[in-house]
């Protein structure tokens, strides 16, 4: 059965037989188990089967397992019998040793997801107050387990579990998903299996939307977004460990006295609400140059742990590029026994808890030791208390006269905008207070400050009580300002807005003399004006192609960016025959661009006006007009979307200019959203052969290139637009090797493609990346290699670290170039 989804229910069942199995031998017998049919005995203690107690053993026969109406041999059988558990007795399934395969390993269906979900899962479970106990001390002994991915085995991030309802809790239990990691079973080795695949693709465990989630001396295995009980409100980790790469980790637990392998460098995605606590934890990292926390953001607080690298000048970070408003906390941390400080290259994100009272949030100093103040955590409304410590935290506020309970370990803030002007606007700004676990706490005494201090373009007045906040803007420069107000409370949480405080905005400068276009002696065309004003001139200045004198069906082609105005349009093959006009919207630096004006130069351009080389492209992205232009014109880049994509087609331009993030962090390039087809068409056609060199900086900073498999970038030369027929390199993720991609020549017919040649996977494809791809002497050639510094030789020998192919074809006489993107994740370009 592939999927199981079953409403606990109340049910009916026979008196179990008292007669004691014959034969029973525990799979351990350094750890064993008594089973005498109407019960179990395990670690001195007697367990009644019934209801709300079963017992599950995978070395049971079918028949073993019928004779006893609370005895199973897999976890399948058993939850078809569940009865929902209370918090006082929970429905515990009381798991022997063995794999336990939740999915079939070896069934070749691809699981997709059911109607309304976004992900197959491997079981579906509704039942409050479950709990998986494993019958071992030892969690590698008990083994839960499924071997699927994204692409491998499944359509969709495959994931094992997905629970609802509240108090799902697990103990001495292995959860796996071996897609990509061997399972290693030595108590039976005949159980063991390896990975499914090499490359590392999504491969998830659990979901669930209770409340009051637990996991006790459980061990969590995957790589790519491992998801750990991903979903609960409140999740407590006591003694787990956790291997995953990025994407991973729950972003709302209290890990405490947990281990984790980290073989990426963001292991969580994203932290929710008042975020996650990591408490004496040992984090082994296996990253090189930089370790950080979050992709996206969130709060996290990290107290007593331990980094174990090996690259011994990792540095570790909250997030790569961590917002102004981000603020984390962190007491006593290490790295290979140095002093750690976390996120040192942006040190105002880090709010450390030395000597401030915040830390008693959540670790209490006894005279025998140190408390970890999970009751404080956890406890929200209900007095939840999963670690039994409430007693001792009151008879530490007794004897050392210190609340520790319903302390906040959250603030936040907020703006009502994040732009003001100076004489027109104000911001108002408020806070929120939270105790962990989302619960609003009303703040009494909140410290607003400038940052940097004393900054003179604005000040704060004090609102409610000193619980609000207005900010004046005063900017009395001629540029716009970026300030910071810090919130901060007299416990020592922090929360911080960045505000861009602007000048006093003046109307847009007229023209002393208005514009005109000449054409220079050195194929180029000037515009050239006098604003009415001296301050520095930042006119917005498109170049467009039109038809006729009088502008019509124009089309961009060239755009200023960043306030720097595009003063000069260099000519090209494609210009001739067309008439070229500038709009120019006056602007300076202290207001906002004014009315467009246009300027048509009077004559037509003709070939002998073109210096550039004709059988060169050199597209200089940083000036190109990227706005969607579906059309295929001689001379022209055609912009658009995909087509043929699932779901609607994207709003918005399919390329765009700017900066790129994580691999492509501080490069500048063409982005895409993440696909879209970009191709220039030349005046003519020709037989000849024809070399494409392109720099690529992937935002996939491992190799991988693109989001999953089997996503891909075509650069496409000697192509017909119109048609979509020609030659390309793909570059695709792969399910074959991990963080690696390979490299092949494609021929598209009418739009149809066919891989030519042989596959080359590689390791190259990363930030930067050069590659190069011709057509010669009737040959596709390609190289490619890259500058990024790794450890190209840990990769299997058919992953080499530079690309060089070749193939003979048949030559055309199409003259297009271009790139059609489908990566998912973006690349600079």
């Amino acid at each position: 059965m592939r999927f199981i989804c079953l409403l606990c229910s109340m049910f009916a069942i026979s008196l179990a037989s008292t007669q004691t199995p014959v034969n029973y031998h525990p799979l351990d017998p350094k750890d064993p188990i008594q089973f005498l049919g109407n019960r179990i005995i395990y670690g001195g203690d007697a367990i009644a089967l019934g209801p709300h107690d079963f017992f599950i053993d995978g070395q049971l026969s079918d028949q073993e397992a019928e004779k006893y109406p609370f005895v199973f041999n897999s976890i399948q059988s058993a939850v078809q019998q569940l009865s929902e558990g209370t918090e006082a007795h929970p429905m515990t399934l009381y798991i022997a040793p063995w794999v336990y395969w939740i999915d079939n390993p070896d069934d070749p269906e691809i699981r997709v997801p059911e109607p309304g979900d976004r992900a197959p899962y491997g079981m579906k479970i509704r039942c409050k107050w479950l709990r998986f106990y494993g019958l071992n001390k030892d969690p590698n002994n008990v083994v839960l387990a499924c071997n699927r991915g994204q692409t491998i085995g499944a359509q969709g991030n495959f994931t094992m579990f997905r629970f609802y309802g509240d108090g799902t809790s697990s103990e001495n239990i292995t959860f796996g998903n071996y897609c990509n990691v061997d399972l290693e079973f030595p108590l039976k080795p005949e159980l063991s299996k390896k990975k499914r695949a090499e490359a590392i693709v999504q491969a998830q465990l659990i979901h669930c939307d209770g409340d009051k989630i637990v996991a006790r001396n459980t061990r969590f295995i995957s790589r790519l977004n491992l998801c750990p009980f991903v979903g609960g409100k409140r999740v407590l980790f006591d003694r787990c460990h956790f291997e995953s790469t990025d994407d991973a980790l729950c972003g709302t637990g209290v890990y405490l006295n947990s281990t984790f392998d980290f073989y990426s460098s963001k292991p969580f995605y994203i932290t929710r609400g008042t975020g996650t606590v990591l408490l004496n934890c040992d984090i082994h990292t296996y990253c090189h140059g930089n370790q950080y926390f979050v992709k996206a953001g969130g709060q996290l607080a990290v107290v007593d742990s331990r980094f174990h690298a090996e690259d011994k000048n990792l540095y570790v970070g909250w997030k790569d590029l961590p917002p102004v408003s981000m603020r984390n906390y962190q007491f006593d941390n290490a790295i290979n026994g140095r002093l750690l400080f976390i996120g040192a290259n942006d040190a105002a994100n880090t709010v450390d808890m030395m000597e401030k009272p915040i830390l008693d949030a959540y670790r209490i100093r006894l005279d025998n030791g140190v408390l970890y103040n999970t009751y404080n955590l956890l406890k929200a409304n209900d007095d939840w208390d999963p670690m039994g410590i409430k007693s001792y935290v009151q008879e530490a506020e007794l004897m050392q006269h210190t609340r520790y309970t319903d302390i906040p370990t959250q603030l936040l803030m907020r703006s009502d905008r994040d732009t003001i002007e100076t004489g027109k606007d104000k911001a108002e700004l408020s806070v929120e207070l939270f105790r962990f676990g989302n619960v609003p706490v009303t703040p009494d005494s909140i410290l607003f400050t400038i940052w940097p201090e004393g900054d003179p373009c604005t000040r704060l007045i004090r609102t409610n009580g000193g619980i609000t906040c207005t900010v004046i803007p005063d900017n009395q420069s001629q540029e716009a300002q970026k300030v910071i107000i810090v919130a901060s409370t007299p416990s020592g949480l922090e929360a911080a807005v960045e505000l861009l405080v602007l000048p006093s905005i003046q109307p847009a400068p007229g023209f002393r003399k208005t514009p005109e276009i000449t054409l220079n002696g050195k194929g180029t065309l000037s515009v050239k004006y006098q604003l009415d004003t001296d301050l520095d001139d930042q006119s917005l200045i498109t170049w467009y192609r039109c038809i006729d004198k009088m502008g019509t069906e124009d089309v961009p082609m060239a755009i200023s960016r960043f306030n720097k105005p595009l003063y000069v349009y260099e000519l090209n093959a494609g210009d001739a025959g067309y008439y070229i006009k500038a709009m120019v919207e006056s602007k300076h630096n202290m207001s906002n661009p004014g009315n467009p004006v246009e300027v048509l130069f009077p004559n037509k351009i003709q070939t002998g006006d073109i210096q550039a080389d004709s059988k060169v492209l050199h597209p200089y992205f940083s000036k190109l007009s990227t706005v969607n232009q579906p059309k295929v014109l001689p001379g022209f880049w055609t912009f658009r979307h995909l087509d043929n994509l699932d779901g609607p087609v994207p709003t918005g331009d399919a390329w765009y200019y700017g900066e790129g993030r994580d691999g492509a962090q501080d490069i500048s390039g063409l982005m895409q959203g993440r696909s879209g087809f970009m191709c220039y068409t030349p005046v003519a056609n020709t037989n000849k052969g024809m070399e494409l060199s392109l720099q690529i900086a992937p935002y996939k900073s491992s190799g991988q290139g693109f989001s999953v498999a089997p996503l891909y970038m075509d650069l496409l030369i000697k192509f017909d637009s119109e048609t979509m027929s020609g030659y390309g390199l793909r570059i695709e993720r792969t399910t074959k090797y991990g963080n690696s991609v390979d490299f092949v020549f494609v021929q598209y017919k009418n739009g149809e493609v066919t891989r030519i040649g042989e596959p080359v996977s590689t390791s190259c494809y990363r930030t930067n990346c050069h590659i190069q791809f011709q057509m010669k002497a009737g040959k596709l050639i390609a190289t490619a290699g890259t500058d990024a510094k790794y450890n190209a030789s840990s990769y299997p020998e058919a992953v080499v670290a530079e690309v060089v192919m070749e193939l003979p074809v048949e030559v055309n006489s199409f003259g297009s170039v271009g790139i059609l993107y489908n990566g998912g994740a973006p690349a600079v370009i």
